[in-house]
């Protein structure tokens, strides 16, 4: 199974943010984090801080993998076009948060994007994307 994970503005520099609130890992080391709990499956990993090429990556995904994992980062209180993109892919969508999103600001509160996924994990750091592929591997098995 093939599992595209996108990640959104800033996680670039991860490992230069506020370790307390995200991780200490880098986005690196979390793709080396999945694909050791995860063996089955074949993890893609792509970074942008740049809109329009995280609506590009969700365009192509129906095509090549089975299953999508989104961190959108900011953009996930912002983008209307992202949103709109996610409603069009066909494919499993989780969408998850490395920090705990009810315990952050009120403008951290509304969640565009996740709207139009299968789902939001929220608040377990790095294990945040643990979570989305075991939930991911439970839905395509379905």
């Amino acid at each position: 199974m093939k599992i595209l994970v996108i990640n959104g503005p800033n996680l670039n520099l991860l490992d230069k943010r506020n370790s307390d609130i995200y991780s200490k890992l880098s986005i690196e080391e979390i793709k080396e984090l999945m694909q050791n709990e995860f063996p089955e499956f074949t993890i893609t990993s792509f970074q942008s801080n740049v809109e329009g090429e995280i609506i590009q990556a969700i365009q192509n995904a129906d095509e090549n993998f089975d299953g999508l994992i989104i961190n959108p980062g900011g953009y996930a209180h912002t983008s209307v076009a992202i949103m709109d993109a996610l409603e069009l892919c066909k494919i499993p969508k989780i969408e998850v948060h490395l920090s705990h999103l009810a315990k952050r600001e009120d403008y951290r509160q509304t969640l565009l994007t996740a709207k139009n996924t299968d789902g939001y994990i929220s608040g377990f750091k790095e294990n945040s994307y643990l979570a989305a592929l075991y939930l991911l591997k439970k839905i395509l098995k379905r």
